[in-house]
Parts: structure tokens; sequence; C-alpha cells
């Protein structure tokens, strides 16, 4: 049960050192109960005291790391069920099953490598690779599993068997990888948990229904296993949606340790449409890792942009750097437009810059975020502002004319810009991005 401010405070030094960053111990203590705030924070605190206040400052879903170096997948960690309560902190992962009986292991493996795309100035991907084992041969197991260790080393795999022979003979190749072996049950859970154990990686539990599940988890955890990924056995759409729901509140709302783990759900089907929905399911719904049997390029576009909006901040507008862009190969004779930093807005507008077919230089300018109009009400996008821009960009040495493209919704800011940019000419855009091809081949 986690414990008050008060019963937090009792067990703190009560020194009121400041080290913590905050002005007393028992504000400090009051951040740790709303889990604002983390017990390393104060150097002072007693290792008995430490061990108590663990469970207490620790968050509801345990904090898990899958994969190594940069394509490392950081899962768990969550405190709310909703996210305007504050915002969800890491991404669900997705991952893309490859049987040990498949002759196209080699192509998917390449699909998963070639999946990346940007989007709102994201690097978005298939995250995972999860190994089938559906011969129940450890031999062509390990042989799948060489294939993947050879073509693509970077990127996290899930051992999924629940044979653990095979499961080991698998790990072998990943153990300094951080990999998932899924598979332990009520049959195997001891020899699946030693081979966790000795090979250091998060263990994979699945059940068939919750209760057997949160009585697995502790059975697994009294074998010495503490980081887990959870699965209820829900595969239809309901059982997902309420299994995942139930889980998500026992973890956060009752701090009901046996299911504090981050989910994984197998949402593979043979109709690709619904597996898409499926997914979605698992990426509003408390999912942290969704193996999908397939992925096509419509259906990681749809998920990537769900999952992208999803675990954004609500209250944090997405951004792109301020900065120019080059829009195709401009030369020093190429159009200059500016834009406000809203992510959004920027990639509408660069998408029909680039639809012109006009080479071109975007000028996009710090606004925090707000689009054109609210920018310029909320004094963001004004033009002292965007003059001073222009200036401090040092766009004057890359171009060689002095003709600023303003959005049209702003036109009111044109003749105050020249006021302040000497020698410059502003220019009216459209009013909508949808304008900008035609406007930008009038003046070619």
């Amino acid at each position: 049960m986690a414990l008050t401010g008060v019963e937090i405070f009792k067990l703190l030094p009560k020194t009121n050192c400041k080290k913590c960053g905050f002005p007393t111990c028992l504000a400090f203590a009051m951040k740790l109960a709303q889990r604002q705030a983390s017990l390393d924070l104060c150097p002072d605190v007693s290792e008995e005291a430490r061990q108590k206040l663990g469970e207490a400052s620790a968050p509801p879903v345990r904090p898990i790391t899958f994969g190594t170096g940069d394509k490392a997948v950081k899962m768990g960690e969550e405190t709310v069920l909703f996210r305007h309560d504050k915002r969800f902190v890491n991404p669900c992962a997705f991952a893309l099953e490859i049987k040990d009986t498949g002759d196209d292991i080699n192509s998917r493996i390449e699909e998963v490598m070639n999946s990346e795309i940007e989007r709102v100035g994201q690097k978005l991907r298939v995250d995972a690779i999860a190994l089938m084992n559906d011969s129940n041969d450890a031999g062509k197991f390990e042989t799948a599993a060489k294939i993947i260790a050879q073509k693509a080393p970077d990127v996290p795999v899930i051992i999924c068997s629940g044979n653990p022979v095979a499961a080991e003979a698998a790990v072998k190749l990943f153990a300094d990888k951080k990999p998932i072996i899924y598979g332990a049950n009520l049959e195997n859970a001891e020899t699946m948990a030693n081979v966790a154990k000795t090979y250091k990686t998060t263990l994979g539990v699945t059940a068939n229904n919750l209760d057997e599940l949160s009585s697995l988890t502790e059975k697994i955890k009294s074998f010495g296993i503490q980081d887990m990924v959870i699965d209820s056995g829900a595969r239809k759409a309901k059982e997902i949606l309420q299994d995942n729901t139930f889980i998500r509140r026992a973890a956060v709302k009752k701090n009901f340790k046996p299911l504090g783990y981050p989910v994984i759900t197998f949402a593979q089907r043979e109709d690709s449409l619904m597996e898409a929905l499926l997914g979605t399911i698992g990426v509003a719904k408390y999912s942290s890792i969704i193996v999908l049997s397939s992925i096509e390029k419509w259906k990681n576009l749809s998920l990537f942009t769900l999952r992208q909006n999803i675990y954004t901040d609500p209250q944090v507008p997405m951004q792109v750097e301020q900065k120019i862009y080059k829009i195709g190969e401009p030369s020093p004779t190429s159009p200059l437009l500016i834009t406000t930093n809203f992510s959004l807005t920027y990639f509408i507008v660069s998408g029909e810059v680039e639809n012109s077919k006009v080479p071109s230089y975007l000028a996009v300018m710090d606004s925090e975020g707000l689009s054109v109009l609210t920018a310029w009400a909320a004094g963001k996008f004004t033009a002292a502002k965007i003059a001073q821009f222009i200036k401090d960009s040092g766009v004057e040495n890359t171009v060689s004319h002095r003709e600023l493209i303003i959005p049209g919704y702003v036109a009111i800011l044109s003749g105050s810009i020249e006021d302040k940019l000497e020698g410059w000419k502003v220019t009216v855009g459209p009013r909508e991005a949808n304008g900008i091809p035609a406007f930008l081949r009038s003046k070619s």
C-alpha cells in the first residue's frame, strides 16, 4: 500500500537541508507521495528508510528497458490512467512476429529495418522483432535467432517460446542485448525464471486470466525475477480492452504490485485491417508492446500517428526546431517563406512547398509551438521578433534577394516588418497553405 506524505516524512532525516531541491523534508515527502520526485534526491536517507520508502516512491508500473543502444525501448513507469491528468511516459513499442518455420525471415527482417519514417520531426519505426518458436524445436529456433542476430544486431528481440530449452538456445545469442524471454506459465515458471536469471533478461509471463496472472507474477518474483512483462491471455478486442484497463487501474489506483508491470499484447490477425484495429486498442489502452503479423506502410503510419498523438504532453504543443529549412535544392535566388514552429503548421506548409516543385527556403521561427494566428495574437509572432529572427538567422548570407514571404493571415505585419528589416521587401502569401503551390509557381 502506498504511504502518505506524513508517513514518508517520518522516515526522512528531517534536517531540512534542501539538498533534495525542496525547502523542507515535509515538502519533499509530499512530492514522493504524489510520485513527483525520486528518493534518490535525498543523499542522507538511511538504508532502512530507503527500503521502506522504495515502494512508495517507485512508479506503480515497473520501469523496464528492453534492448540496448539508440534503439533501446523504455517501458512502464506510468503513473496515471488518463493523459489529461499527467502525460503518459513511455510510448508503446511495435514488434513484428517472425516465425522460425517461415522461409521469409530475411525479408521480414528487412521490413523492420526499413520501417522508419519521419513525422512531425520525430523518427518513428517498428521497434522490435518477436521471434516465434512455432516449430517447438530448439534447433530451428536457434537457427532463426542466428539470422536475426546477424542481420539486425541492434533491433530489440522478444524470444517467444514456452520451451525452456529452445528459449535458452536462442537467448544465448542476445545475452548482452537485453532481450525479453516470453513464455513463462504455470507449468514452466521456475525453469523459465532460471533461464531469465542466468542471462539477466526480462521475463514475459502469460496466463489464462487476471487471477492466474497475478498469482504467477508473485510466484516468479519469489524466484528472484524483478523485471517482467505480462500477458493476461486476452486476444479478442473486448478482452484486451477489459484486461488492460483492469491491470492499469489495479496498478495505479490500488498500487497492486502483482499487476504493476508493462503489458504485452498479441494482436496478430490474418485480416490486416482487423489487426490494425486491435493495435489501436493496445495503443490507446495501456499496452507497452504490441506484436503484429504484418507491417504494411499504411498500417505503420496509422499506428505511429496514433501513438505519437497519445504519447505527447497535451499541455505542451509539438514543436520543430527554429532554423532555416531547405526544401528541394534551393539556390540563392529561391523564395524565402516564414512560418511558426508548431509542428502541424510546419509539415503542412513544407508539404505544400514541396508540392509546388519550386525549391525554396522556409524560415521556421520559434513561437513556443503555436500556430500562426495564435502566435500573432499571443505576441509571439510579431514584426519585431520576425525581423530579429531573420537578422540572427544568417539567411541574408544565403539568399541574393531581399524578399520575405509571410502568411496571408498576418498581412497586417507587412509594413512593420519592412520598417524593421531595412532593404527588405515583404510579400503577403496565401492565407491557406493549399494556395502555396500556385503562388510559388506564379513567381518562378
